[in-house]
């Protein structure tokens, strides 16, 4: 039994790690001859501004009073440069922005197991192919850059890391740093020789990297007046800057300024996704090779922008993030970058007919070389009868066979089933689809004999169901905080204790001062934990920090809560509300909206399922129902009391498969970036650190699964059912929902629906390995009991 149960995790592991292999070797290639145009380059240098998180209508809009937030970047656009949107891809992240702009590719599929703060292989770049390169800003920005680069030439100046806090009283700082450090840059360059020398040459690149605006998105919203008021100040830093150049290089008339943005940001203060809102930034262009501004009477665009921004008379000209790239080599006579995907802009060139036509040339031949070695390279590592285009329709033509089948042959039990398979495979796309699962759930025991028998357990069933079920429905969490209802769940949870600590007071024979004490001191970390939440975004909205109290309290809010359960009552109905007080505690802290309401409910529902599985077993005489607060939680379970599988047993497997899906997409989509909201840990830290916000994100989105799980050891052990035949059961639903997303999985389009796709692949084929996780964290939670002090006092059944 081992050597297959360790076999069949062998192969699914293999199936795991084969998509990887598969669909997700890096598409880079090296070995390419570096192009270039000969003809002489406009600039002999250029400045490049990235306004991370800037939005494309909240710069080139109008305010309340028709006045510009930023005037001088639109003096610039109407009497000096060319101006578009530049369109990026998801993930609309800094990374892979950053990577677009300035080595003209999009995000290398590889890097799925890399994350985005390192190079998933060496790739070329515009710094790279400079003669040199100067860059100010982020420490989590500029080194990926540096690194890469061949060569001792691409030069970083950042602040430290800890600047990044959301919750500072000043973002604009962060910008403020770079302009100034710029500033003495060249002050110190008049009195240095070496330094003066190598900034007069050619080829020479400065890159400005801008963060405040980002985190002041995050932190306040795109809406609100300190994201708007930092692009005042960017854009009268941006003019200083301009200024200073043209002073210090005597107005030669050989310097090139862009101004852009690596991604945009949606009204509620997040990016990743593919929202216009996240997709469309600005570029603003002017100097040394640039159009002027070109005044006509009408452009044919499918958006309204244009005379909402009263830029309808100013030639738009719009590009793909990518093609930035390319447009800004040709610019000062370096290199195409090797691995760049980008097409010229030659609209934005103001040069000859001969220039734009060598340089469109190429480029083009710059792409032809990466296609070149690339085929090479697969030739190499495939048989030459297979060297062949795929013929897609294979697939059409096994479909049409499969459909001259009967129908009659899919009806029944099956049929349900695969039904049931179904609802689980489309949530993943479609959350509405649970609430469709709910509701048929709601249904079932009046389908049944449970309503004749159980009326209350039946209408307690259905109306817990359909009140899930509204979950899904609701907006993507983190869209639309409001801490009232993180407040009234807190309420609910504080009303709900005291209902349960007063009927169970009431039965002396079962509940200890030791018992109660648990709770209490349950009920005062929820207490407390509504004080931190309103108290913390009180303070953010006053600028002035996390509070270091609050921040403690969360922290040992987050530490407890999963110790303190241990110290209630082994009675099933005791230990399960002790563990829903103690998840709860911390996940209000991590709440920011109608989330917090969500694993109340779902408890509630888990509560009824129990009693009504124990309902169904009684139903069918397979054993006697018992009281919960007389079962306990035992370690050390008696095999002997494990019963065989029965058909029912499969809609349990189900149910259990339904409910954790349900806890994962039941209030947003995790395999989205966009999804997560930073404001979510802010009762823990505002300071930018990714790893540590990743994992209390991962911890909120674990404890539905944790109160799910702790309920099915309940069902396990009121209805003596085996774990080892549940998971026999869950990894063939799993299996089989891991077969729609195998060819689900793809390698091209936009990187979320890549990610996406990988994503529901990964969890499908993850889900026995994590329910064996969960389960001994379940056994945990329900099984094990410290004691304060004194004997424990013991129970029987």
């Amino acid at each position: 039994m081992l050597l297959f149960f360790t076999l069949g995790l062998l192969i699914h592991f293999v199936f795991f790690a084969s998509i990887f292999d598969i669909y997700f070797t890096s598409p880079l290639v090296h070995g390419m001859t570096p192009q270039f145009t000969p003809l002489p380059p406009p600039a002999r240098r250029l400045v490049l501004f990235v306004a991370d998180g800037l939005r494309a209508d909240t710069l080139y809009e109008l305010d309340e009073n028709g006045t510009s937030r930023a005037p001088f970047i639109r003096n610039i656009i109407m009497h000096e440069g060319s101006w578009g949107i530049s369109h990026t891809r998801v993930p609309t992240e800094s990374r892979p922005g950053h990577v677009a702009l300035i080595a003209g590719f999009y995000e290398d599929v590889s890097a799925v197991a890399k994350g985005w703060k390192e190079n998933p292989v060496e790739f070329d770049s515009l710094f790279n192919e400079s003669k040199y390169t100067w860059s100010w800003g982020s420490p989590d920005i500029l080194p990926m850059f540096a690194k890469g680069a061949s060569g001792d030439h691409v030069y970083t100046y950042s602040y430290d890391a800890k600047r990044e806090d959301f919750g500072a009283q000043d973002a604009t700082k962060l910008d403020t740093w770079v302009f100034d450090n710029v500033k003495d840059f060249f002050r110190h360059a008049r009195n240095n020789q070496s330094l003066f020398s190598k900034i007069n040459e050619e080829k020479i690149v400065f890159f400005l990297h801008l963060l405040g605006i980002d985190t002041n998105g995050h932190a306040h919203r795109p809406s609100s007046r300190d994201y708007k008021d930092n692009i005042k100040k960017v854009d009268d830093g941006v003019k200083e800057i301009v200024s200073m150049f043209n002073h210090f290089y005597g107005n030669d008339g050989k310097t090139t300024f862009i101004f852009t943005s690596d991604h945009g940001m949606t009204d509620w203060g997040s990016h990743g996704a593919g929202h216009p809102s996240e997709t469309l930034t600005p570029l603003v262009t002017w100097g040394a090779g640039i159009n002027y501004p070109q005044r006509v009477s009408a452009q044919q665009f499918d958006d309204s922008f244009l005379k909402e921004w009263r830029l309808e008379n100013w030639k738009r000209l719009d590009v793909n993030q990518a093609d930035i790239a390319p447009l800004m080599t040709s610019l000062i006579g370096v290199p195409f970058p090797l691995n760049s995907v980008g097409i010229l802009p030659v609209d934005y060139l103001n040069n000859t007919d001969l220039f734009k036509a060598e340089s469109m040339f190429t480029n083009a031949v710059q792409i032809l070389e990466q296609f070149k070695v690339k085929m090479t390279q697969k030739k190499e590592v495939t048989l030459p009868f297979l060297f062949t285009p795929f013929k897609f329709q294979v697939v059409q033509d096994l479909v049409t066979s499969l459909l001259t089948y009967p129908l009659s042959h899919f009806v029944g039990y099956l049929l349900v089933f695969t039904l049931g398979i179904e609802v689980l495979v489309l949530s993943f796309f479609y959350r509405c689809m649970l609430t469709a699962g709910l509701t048929a759930f709601a249904v079932w025991p009046f389908l049944t004999r449970l309503w004749t028998r159980a009326k209350v357990t039946s209408l307690s069933w259905a109306f817990f169901s359909v009140l899930l079920a509204v979950f899904p429905l609701m907006p993507v969490v983190g869209r639309k905080p409001d801490i009232s209802l993180v407040m009234g769940a807190g309420l609910l949870v504080l009303l709900l204790s005291l209902c349960v600590v007063t009927s169970l007071m009431k039965r002396k024979d079962s509940f200890r001062k030791e018992e109660l004490l648990v709770h209490l001191l349950q009920v005062l970390s929820t207490v407390l934990s509504m004080y931190v939440v309103y108290s913390t975004q009180s303070s953010l909205l006053r600028k002035q920090g996390l509070p270091l109290m609050n921040q403690i309290i969360s922290w040992a809010t987050l530490a407890s809560s999963l110790f303190v359960p241990l110290l209630s009552s082994p009675a099933v109905f005791q230990r399960l509300f002790s563990i829903l007080l103690s998840l709860m505690s911390t996940y209000l802290l991590l709440s920011t909206g109608y989330e917090a309401v969500f694993p109340l409910v779902l408890s509630c529902l888990m509560f009824v399922w129990i009693n009504i599985e124990q309902e169904t077993l009684q139903q069918s005489g397979v054993c006697c129902k018992q009281k919960l607060t007389s079962i306990q939680f035992s370690y050390n379970t008696d095999i002997t009391q494990f019963r065989q599988l029965y058909l029912d047993d499969i809609r349990r497997a189900f149910f259990l498969v339904f409910f954790l899906v349900t806890a994962f997409f039941g209030t947003g989509n995790i395999a989205s970036i966009n999804s997560f909201d930073l404001a979510s840990v802010y009762c823990f830290l505002t300071v930018f650190s990714p790893f540590m916000m990743g994992a209390l994100m991962m911890w909120k989105i674990l404890i539905p699964f944790v109160l799910v799980m702790c309920a099915f050891e309940a069902v396990q052990l009121t209805t003596q059912l085996s774990s080892k035949s549940l998971f026999l059961i869950v990894l063939v639903i799993s299996d089989i929902m891991a077969l729609h997303f195998f060819f689900l999985v793809k390698d091209y389009g936009s990187w979320l629906d890549i990610g996406t796709s990988i994503s529901h692949y990964v969890i499908v084929m993850s889900m026995t390995i994590f329910l064996v996780f969960l389960n001994g964290l379940a056994q945990l939670l329900t099984t094990k009991k410290l004691r304060l002090c004194g004997k424990p006092k013991s129970h029987f059944m």
